[in-house]
C-alpha cells in the first residue's frame, strides 16, 4: 500500500467495524503484492460487507481506494468469487 493512502472509513462505524475494513484493504494491498488466499479474501471481504452491506456504498469505497492505490477491490473480489478453493490470488 502506498505511504499515504486514506483508507475510506465512515465516523459511525465501530471500532471493530473499522478493524475488520482495514483488514480488508490490506488484504486487497496483498494481492496485488505477494498474493493471497482465495478463503482468506473472502472471509475478509464477508466481514466488509456486514459494515458495508450497501452495494452502492461500496463501489464508492472501492472507487475511493481505487483512485489513491490504483489497486481494484472490486477485481480482486471478481477474481476470488470465480477461482476455485485453495487458490491463491495475485493481480
Amino acid at each position: 500500500m502506498k505511504n499515504e493512502v486514506n483508507i475510506p472509513l465512515s465516523m459511525d462505524w465501530e471500532k471493530d467495524e473499522i478493524v475488520d475494513v482495514v483488514h480488508f484493504y490490506e488484504a486487497i494491498d496483498e494481492c496485488y503484492s505477494k498474493g493471497l488466499k482465495r478463503e482468506k479474501i473472502m472471509g475478509l471481504y464477508q466481514r466488509f460487507k456486514k459494515v458495508v452491506p450497501s452495494k452502492s456504498e461500496e463501489k464508492q469505497h472501492f472507487k475511493e481506494y481505487q483512485k489513491q492505490t490504483e489497486q481494484s477491490p472490486y477485481h480482486v473480489v471478481k477474481k476470488a468469487k470465480d477461482s476455485s478453493e485453495g487458490t491463491v490470488i495475485k493481480i
